[in-house]
């Protein structure tokens, strides 16, 4: 077992116990210096009281443990607003917002997440004034992720 994993499966019991999700393990060594960098998510975005917490936790159990000797340095983080939508939570946390899409037949979609249920999830595409609604199983989807939106003007 890698060392990513053997740190992944110390740290990812205590923090989903904590209420939160370990995204990803990277261990990084630029020079002699090892760079432990821990993505956490939760069900609703992290705040800097929540990282501080998880921080402090996942700290403890290095402390703890051997697999990691030396000098290094933690960093815990949420995910990017880049990181690609994998698992339904990803998608339930981001209803309401504008998600492109890439589907398996290689078509591009680019629309307001408005429903999730359990197979499918709803669209609805603002197209020169008009709304137009697509019904996309998630399953066809290849790849997707949030786009950014920086003045965000409901549609009503």
């Amino acid at each position: 077992m890698s060392l990513q994993d053997s740190l992944t499966e110390l740290l990812r019991p205590a923090v989903e116990n904590a209420g939160f999700f370990l995204e990803q393990v990277l261990i990084s060594n630029p020079g002699n210096h090892q760079i432990l960098t821990c993505v956490i998510d939760g069900p609703k975005p992290l705040n800097l009281d929540e990282v501080t917490v998880v921080s402090r936790l996942i700290s403890e159990l290095l402390d703890e443990t051997e697999l990691i000797s030396g000098a290094f340095t933690l960093e815990v983080t949420s995910p990017g607003v880049d990181r690609p939508l994998t698992q339904r939570r990803h998608w339930e946390k981001n209803v309401s917002r504008l998600i492109t899409m890439v589907m398996h037949d290689g078509s591009l979609l680019t629309a307001r997440l408005t429903e999730l249920r359990d197979v499918d999830a709803v669209f609805i595409e603002n197209i020169k004034g008009r709304m137009k609604t697509h019904t996309i199983v998630l399953a066809n989807i290849k790849k997707a992720h949030v786009e950014v939106e920086f003045s965000r003007k409901d549609d009503n």
